[in-house]
């Protein structure tokens, strides 16, 4: 037989992909999962309806179309009062996921550490993996996952090629300020040390917080990548379009992987996008759009034994259930799926040493209507 040594040995069926399969099985609320259970607006899925019926079915230049580009500049100088060159600066990708593995697939060569805050998005490490990396992780704890700039800095090494950070962060729910970026810039003030800044929640940050982007900060401008997703922003997660925005220098970087990785993201779908974006209250809307269901969330887990940790942002809540039970929290989650109809996530894949908080978390962005039926089941917790 063929002999096979596998990149990621290490590596099985994403935590997602389990729990959503036995809350199929069980047929549980889904609330591990984090994808809305409800459409897009009508307006943009006509809007691609009318793009396919005029021929936008061919491959689509390989940064993106220039219209939705444009129209990602003009957002971005609106909201952050930063400059982005739509030609240069802007490229547009099969999702946010896809973007994060072709930064990683432009920066990191073998034996490249890169430094990751953890909890975090679990594609991080595979994907730094794959390419030869090393993850370095930092790991932040609950209940306030606050980072210690002087301690990642402990972890820079000559090796060192990327941070990793992610605001508003999955699975913490929390945020990066100014005085975090402040502290970042001045811990890698002197090196050529690139920063990765996952920001798909862009839009989903709470009690009247603005969000601060690493692009609008001076000093981290011309080392970062930034990574945004339309798929969390509009409620359409399976049509997989996101973008990368980054100085003209590591955009060209970028666009040689993504070119070759896969060629162009979806044609109808982008020029959708340019289309809606022009109505700049489709994503205005967001924060207090959601904020509602995350209010409307913690009142119906208000009667159960479940401790909610503070969420500043994304469209998760994270719960602490140290008080009902000292299980392991996979085998938690199991056990909620299966004895109380509802399916959430265990934080400790978020970590690479599987550290355990007795903490798992909830996807809020579903109807009011499945909300309110899990905090009815889980009182019986």
């Amino acid at each position: 037989m063929i002999q096979i040594e596998s990149k990621l040995p290490q590596v099985g069926t994403t935590i997602f992909t389990v729990m959503s399969t036995l809350a199929n099985q069980y047929k549980a609320i889904n609330l591990a999962q984090g994808f809305p259970n409800y459409n897009p607006s009508e307006k943009l899925q006509a809007l691609v309806t009318e793009h396919m019926a005029k021929g936008a079915n061919q491959y689509a230049p390989m940064p993106g179309l220039l219209p939705l580009r444009e129209r990602i500049a003009e957002k971005m100088e609106a909201m952050y009062d930063t400059v982005i060159h739509p030609d240069t600066e802007i490229t547009i990708t099969a999702g946010g996921t896809q973007a994060i593995f072709c930064v990683f697939g432009a920066f990191v060569r073998p034996g490249d550490e890169v430094i990751l805050l953890e909890p975090c998005y679990d594609s991080y490490r595979p994907s730094i993996e794959t390419m030869g990396g090393v993850a370095v992780p930092y790991n932040l704890v609950a209940p306030a996952y606050q980072v210690n700039w002087s301690e990642v800095a402990q972890l820079i090494t000559p090796r060192t090629r990327m941070i990793c950070v992610n605001t508003p962060s999955n699975p913490t729910g929390q945020i990066l300020t100014k005085a975090d970026w402040d502290a970042l810039a001045a811990i890698l003030r002197g090196t050529n040390i690139l920063v990765m800044s996952d920001e798909v929640y862009e839009h989903l940050i709470y009690d009247g917080v603005p969000h601060d982007t690493a692009l609008a900060h001076a000093e981290l401008r011309e080392r970062t990548l930034a990574i945004y997703s339309f798929g969390k922003t509009y409620h359409n997660t399976g049509w997989k379009t996101g973008y990368c925005i980054a100085s003209p220098a590591l955009s060209a970087e970028f666009r040689k992987v993504h070119q070759f990785n896969v060629f162009c993201a979806n044609h109808p779908m982008q020029a959708a996008f340019a289309d809606f974006m022009a109505d700049p209250r489709e994503y205005l809307g967001l924060p207090a759009f959601y904020q509602q269901k995350r209010d409307f969330f913690a009142a119906a887990m208000a009667e159960t034994r479940f401790k909610a940790l503070p969420c500043r942002g994304t469209y998760f809540q994270l719960y602490d259930y140290s008080g009902i039970s000292d299980e392991p929290d996979l085998a938690f989650c199991e056990r909620l799926t299966i004895e109380h109809g509802v399916a959430a996530i265990p934080v400790s894949p978020f970590y690479s040493d599987g550290r355990d908080d007795k903490v798992i978390r909830f996807c809020f962005a579903k109807t009011e209507d499945l909300l309110e039926a899990a905090g009815l089941r889980l009182r019986g917790v």
